[in-house]
């Protein structure tokens, strides 16, 4: 399947740059989560790529083909919104159909077509529906079954899921993964719901500010996170980060190694990172805190601490505690993050 090549991207709003230097290259039948804050830039993206908006440098590749100067109908890409965008008049059968009536289609392929797009969303039983008497869920699969049903070369999708309840949202996601995996079609997800862009993707690439802060594997972004806003904007519950200070060869307040450290570091502080699963209860460690909240949530609590000066949140098992208890607690060492105090780069990533 065609892949997608990104170079160089950038896009302004009359004087705000909105998407600075994007380089983007995909591997082929790939699931790719893009993943950021609102306002990030990251439609801008899904937009420029579907020929929606026009870059003002760079260039966009789909396969052996330079896109970016084509008008959306000839880029072969299909776009899923979070609104469906459906005819409501229309029955679900006919808003299959209707792409492969616009491309002319002869009408036994349409209807060959219209069977076995309905079967893949399970909704063949409902072709006679209008939306109007569909689920929210099921409004969604139609829309996904229009992108389907045209195949295309490249599936763009934004936010598709986040009009749905928590519940559907989460049936939701593994059906489209695998439809994805069933298509093998190379897939843009756009989201800012970092539950979705772990569960779903094969890769991830984080965007703040129009700016690609990282690209990896799940895995790779959650453990060698490459700065501060990467650490905090992916994990739940959120990362613990506290000012450092270095000291008799340590860093302060846990006497953290300065391994990771490059020789040439010459300030006396950095940023510590660590996440709230990598503290736990140790009844002999020499570390205490107060306990100042308690949040059971049934599997596990999240416990925080005031230690000296410093607030830590805990992730452990859910034994009963009480608010004002004194908790002794350890830190796997060699599971924290350390960042650079001025740029906030990770120094061990």
């Amino acid at each position: 399947m065609p892949r997608l090549n990104i170079k160089s991207l950038d896009k302004f709003f009359k004087e705000t740059k909105v998407l600075d230097n994007i380089n983007i290259e995909t591997v082929d039948g790939e699931l790719v989560v893009i993943l950021g804050p609102s306002g990030c830039g990251k439609s801008t993206l899904l937009r420029l790529i579907a020929g929606l908006e026009q870059p003002d440098e760079g260039e966009i590749w789909i396969g052996d083909r330079r896109v970016d100067e084509l008008p959306p109908r000839k880029r072969n890409v299909a776009l899923v919104f979070q609104n469906y965008a459906l005819y409501p008049h229309m029955s679900v059968r006919q808003n299959l159909a209707f792409p492969l009536k616009v491309a002319k289609v002869n009408k036994k392929e349409i209807h060959d077509r219209v069977l076995a797009t309905a079967t893949m969303i399970s909704l063949s039983d409902r072709l006679d529906s209008r939306p109007a008497e569909l689920s929210g869920g099921q409004r969604q699969r139609v829309a996904l079954g229009r992108a389907i049903i045209r195949k295309p070369d490249l599936y763009l999708l934004d936010e598709p899921l986040s009009n749905l309840d928590a519940d559907l949202r989460n049936r939701m996601r593994l059906e489209l993964v695998e439809i994805q995996r069933q298509l093998g079609t190379t897939t843009v997800y756009v989201t800012h719901d970092q539950t979705e862009a772990l569960t779903m993707a094969d890769r991830l690439i984080v965007i703040d500010k129009g700016k690609i802060r990282q690209i990896g594997t799940v895995e790779q972004i959650y453990n060698k996170p490459a700065d501060i806003f990467v650490a905090s904007f992916v994990g739940t519950p959120k990362i613990n980060i506290l000012d450092g200070f270095i000291s008799n060869g340590t860093i302060k307040p846990f006497n953290l190694s300065t391994i990771f450290l490059p020789s040439d570091y010459n300030s006396r502080e950095v940023t510590i990172g660590i996440r709230p699963e990598d503290i736990f209860i140790d009844k002999d460690s020499k570390l205490h805190g107060k306990l100042t909240s308690v949040e059971y949530l049934g599997d596990r609590s999240l416990l925080t601490l005031k230690y000296s000066d410093y607030f830590l949140v805990i992730s452990t098992e859910p034994v009963k505690y009480k608010i004002g208890d004194n908790i002794t607690f350890s830190i796997k060492a060699n599971k924290a993050f350390l960042f650079n105090k001025q740029t906030g780069v990770c120094f061990n990533k």
